[in-house]
């Protein structure tokens, strides 16, 4: 049944929406991980990347109230919280080898709400205060949506606002935010969040002055099977026009204490969207399974449906499990390494910009 699509991946022709839909409807999964993993090992061999990291999310108070959020707090509501400079500076000491069995983090990854009184003075000196702390510590930080929101707050183009922030230490972004881009479901979804192509607008843009980002979706909610593949193509052609982004990362919704309610995916939903994302997206490089949202185990799966990272330590994550995640906050180095050793690839740690830092890990 999947015949003339398989024929088109084995002779490295593109995938169109109507070859992307059909995968989607296909039930054939063991096909379609072949096939995605048959690419994965063309581009990456058997490697499976990771890294040494740690989240922080420096506050949860949002002006945008996302339906399908968790996290989220109005200022003054039970629960909102707001770090200072120097308790994120205080979390990263705390962080850096201690957790890591004496391996320091390479990477931190910083997302956090609109917060409807800081300027965006506080952003680049929490930049500015990191790089200083920590030099060699690359900082990727900050959605396309906390972008557009400094840009609004500051009165800077988004251009200005971007190269302020890459002034400042910033240096590469995460994929956040993308949600989904059909216009009739992010209506539903988040009324109140920057739209898709202004999305879009914001990466090109920090591709076109040198900052490497992510990208995402966010899947199993309200959306349909057009409303992922129409998505994938959009970042298929940002990429073809920016060659901006370092990895994919399907983020699977999660229902709990959020306004929209629902389920969680289903493992198969998950290993098909993780595969049918790496056929499409025959311009990036990586495809990641972010083991937070996917859990360990459909993760280290998910390396033999055309996954290649598995994303990293991370330490403390507080937005998945806002929104009821199973998995762990954290994962220490020597865990990740038998989570993808066991699957039968060879683990490799790397930087942020996926240089590797240690490959003799078996």
């Amino acid at each position: 049944m999947l015949g003339l699509i398989k024929d088109k991946v084995l002779s490295g022709q593109r995938l169109v929406e109507k070859d992307a839909i059909r995968l989607f409807q296909s039930d054939d999964i063991f096909t379609i991980g072949r096939l995605a993993s048959y690419v994965a090992e063309k581009k990456n061999n058997k490697n499976a990347y990771f890294i040494i990291n740690r989240h922080v999310n420096p506050t949860n108070i949002c002006i945008n109230r996302c339906k399908f959020c968790a996290f989220s707090r109005s200022k003054g509501e039970e629960g909102a919280y707001e770090l200072t400079i120097e308790e994120i500076i205080e979390k990263l000491k705390d962080g850096h080898g201690s957790q890591v069995t004496g391996h320091g983090f390479s990477e931190v990854h910083i997302v956090g709400g609109l917060h409807p009184d800081w300027h965006f003075e506080y952003y680049l000196d929490m930049l500015s205060s990191i790089k200083k702390e920590f030099p060699h510590i690359a900082i990727k930080a900050f959605t396309a949506v906390e972008v557009d929101y400094m840009s609004k707050i500051s009165g800077l183009s988004l251009e200005e606002t971007l190269i302020a922030l890459k002034k400042n230490g910033l240096d590469l972004m995460p994929g956040g935010g993308a949600e989904i881009f059909s216009e009739g479901v992010r209506n539903k979804l988040c009324p109140e969040k920057i739209s898709g192509d202004r999305w879009l607008e914001v990466m090109e843009i920090a591709h076109r002055v040198g900052i490497k980002t992510n990208a995402t979706m966010l899947y199993g909610h309200l959306e349909g099977i057009e409303d992922r593949v129409k998505h994938l193509l959009k970042l298929r052609d940002l990429q073809d026009k920016t060659g901006g982004f370092q990895a994919f990362i399907p983020l699977a919704y999660h229902p709990k204490n959020t306004e929209i309610g629902g389920f969680y995916s289903s493992g198969i939903d998950d290993l098909k969207t993780i595969a049918i994302s790496r056929l499409v997206l025959d311009n990036f490089d990586h495809i990641k399974a972010y083991w937070i949202m996917l859990g360990e185990k459909i993760s280290q799966v998910a390396l033999l449906f055309g996954a290649d990272d598995v994303d990293g330590t991370i330490i403390e994550e507080k937005i998945t499990h806002s929104a009821g995640a199973m998995s762990e906050e954290g994962m220490t180095r020597e865990e990740l390494i038998y989570l993808i050793k066991k699957a039968g690839k060879v683990p490799v740690q790397r930087d942020a910009f996926y240089n590797p830092i240690d490959r003799g890990l078996m």
